[in-house]
């Protein structure tokens, strides 16, 4: 039989509220590096600084609206819940990327492009150790090279996933492939197996850099198959790429894998512009697929062995390009190209439907979240090349952290001595109560440092220092209603139950209107002051979890005890005094009237 109205089992949510706090500290514990402690902003650990500088195939200067671009989406990335305490400004032509901590591969990561691509792989992968000058490999009677000798190492695609083996490794069997020359845009082959002097480019900004992207285009997108085999001997994976993001995807492609162990030599994306032959529904030669193509993308445990993969998820039309490729592509080796670098290159052993696949390898749970962030949020209008990453102090310091600790702590002392002073006992739960909602934040934030990569800054401590006020005003509003139940005359037991029902629904308005006004300061809000609002929201929320499993069953509990319901000790006694005079003064009046 389910008790009154306002009587409930203390016991019961006493033990819910343990159980909560058990699961969250054994999420603390038991997960991650071991660390229990909160990640710190900028401003109380120090950052790392990282600077891109776009660079681009005619070396002139970047569009605003592109610059623009690339900044907000590298903040979406960076930053998508706007609550890490990462900073991304221009400067210039330049983009300056400021994150917490001292991850200086994570920072320069944040500059890549992004730009995904699926091409069909043209002949054998050769070794990326091949000399340069060794002759050139026979060639078939299409023009092309023939199989290299050696062939690396297997994997398959056959079902949802079309990739199943480490990344940056060649598909298998492909000397069962025929050589064959990448689908051509129609245009007279060059007898030269050098790229052609490309014109320097008008108002440079670096015309090294644009010079490097036009003559790496000529030599290793060429429609030439000859000057693609003289391209495959000469590129030296060792170095930089200068073609990085910059790919034609309407031209063949040679290139290598993200490893650094084999090139590849990759048919175009899509038909050239000026073919006029090929049929629009001919998947033969071309996937037609990018990263525009992608609705999703996640990263998960590698179902097929050790490490994780970064799930797919193509949008409807993405999805039916995946299944016409590969349908038509049975046996055929497809690379995963991210940036002009071969991620995985799995042979397709069955048409794929269902519109998902994945790229394999041996990802960190880090890299694959890093990958699949990157690419659910869009390749960047622009490519970059980043510069060292430096690592910058902390903006205000431990000195700023510790006074904002001690002016919190000052604020929780004066609430303690006022509550005891003015609610004795009660006051005494309500310290109880404050200690145990600070409990829970602690594991909430190390938690959702972890998760969403939430840091703690100054401006975070004074949201926390706010919601102080906030959470010890649910317990006024139940104490001051207690009271005035027990003025009535009613005794403390009895008071308890009608004073929680009539307080509950102040309590649920007051810290709604608290909520609200956090969630409308968030989403309006840039910078350090949507970690304020953040903080804010959160310590409401936690300030009803507090007051409905802990303040609430205490004070029953405190009740329902003769030696704690005592008024003199539970700080009821006032109010108790101006119960009996209210009682004896009814009663008064009632005899008065009766002998009348």
């Amino acid at each position: 039989m389910a008790p009154p109205a306002g009587q409930i089992r203390p016991a019961k949510y006493l033990a819910s509220f343990v159980l909560i706090v058990v699961a969250l500290y054994a999420l603390v514990f038991l997960t991650g590096n071991g660390s229990a402690k909160p990640k710190l902003g900028i401003d109380l650990q120090g950052g790392t600084l990282v600077t891109l500088t776009a660079r681009q195939e005619d070396g002139a200067q970047p569009s605003e609206e592109a610059l623009n671009r690339a900044r907000d989406l590298i903040e979406v990335r960076v930053n998508g819940l706007g609550v890490s305490g990462a900073e991304v400004v221009r400067d210039g032509n330049n983009l300056v990327i400021t994150v917490p901590g001292a991850d200086s591969e994570g920072a320069k990561g944040l500059g890549q492009t992004a730009r995904l691509a699926f091409r069909k792989v043209i002949g054998q992968p050769v070794p990326a150790g091949t000399p340069a000058t060794q002759p050139s490999p026979s060639t078939s009677p299409s023009g092309t090279a023939s199989t290299p000798p050696s062939a690396p190492p297997s994997q398959s695609a056959g079902t949802p996933s079309s990739s199943n083996a480490p990344q940056g490794r060649p598909a298998p069997n492909l000397a069962a492939q025929p050589s064959s020359a990448p689908p051509s845009s129609g245009a007279a082959p060059s007898s030269s197996s050098a790229p052609a002097s490309t014109p320097s480019a008008p108002s440079n900004v670096d015309p090294k850099v644009a010079k490097e992207i036009q003559d790496a285009k000529a030599l290793r997108q060429s429609t030439d198959p000859q000057v693609l085999q003289q391209a495959a001997l000469l590129l030296d994976c060792s170095k930089a790429d200068p073609l990085r993001g910059n790919d034609d995807l309407d031209k063949p492609l040679v290139t290598c894998d993200e490893k650094g162990e084999f090139k590849y030599t990759l048919a175009p994306v899509n038909p050239p512009k000026e073919d006029t032959q090929t049929k629009p529904d001919d998947y033969t030669n071309y996937s037609r697929l990018t990263g525009e193509d992608i609705n999703n993308a996640a990263a998960n445990n590698n179902p097929n062995g050790t490490g994780y993969v970064v799930n797919l998820e193509f949008k409807s039309e993405g999805g039916t390009k995946w299944a016409a490729f590969t349908s038509a592509n049975v046996q055929q080796a497809v690379a995963v190209v991210l940036d002009g670098e071969v991620m995985s290159a799995p042979t397709i052993q069955s048409a794929i439907a269902g519109g998902s696949t994945e790229i394999s390898g041996k990802f960190t749970l880090k890299e694959a979240t890093n990958l699949a962030n990157t690419l659910k949020y869009g390749a960047l209008p622009l490519s970059f090349d980043s510069s060292e990453a430096q690592t910058i102090s902390p903006t205000l310091g431990l000195q700023s952290l510790k006074a904002g600790l001690i002016a919190g702590g000052i604020g929780l002392a004066l609430v303690f001595v006022y509550c005891l002073f003015y609610y004795r006992l009660l006051g005494i739960l309500t310290i109880l109560s404050l200690v145990l909602s600070g409990v829970v934040i602690y594991a909430v934030l190390v938690l959702l440092g972890r998760l969403i990569g939430f840091t703690l800054d100054l401006a975070g401590i004074a949201g926390f220092i706010v919601a102080i006020g906030i959470t010890a005003d649910s317990f006024i509003v139940f104490f001051e209603r207690l009271k005035d139940e027990v003025r009535e005359g009613r005794t403390f037991r009895s008071a308890v139950p009608r004073a929680w029902v009539r307080s509950r629904r102040t309590i649920l308005s007051a810290d709604a209107v608290s909520f609200i006004a956090a969630a409308v300061l968030y989403v309006i809000a840039v910078g350090q002051v949507k970690g304020f609002a953040f903080t804010l929201g959160m310590s409401t929320v936690l300030d009803l979890v507090v007051v409905f499993l802990v303040t609430h069953p205490l004070v029953a509990m405190a009740s329902k005890s003769k030696f704690l319901s005592n008024p003199s000790l539970s700080g009821l006694g006032g109010a108790a005094r101006e119960g009996a005079a209210h009682r004896a003064t009814t009663t008064g009046k009632t005899s008065a009237v009766k002998e009348a």
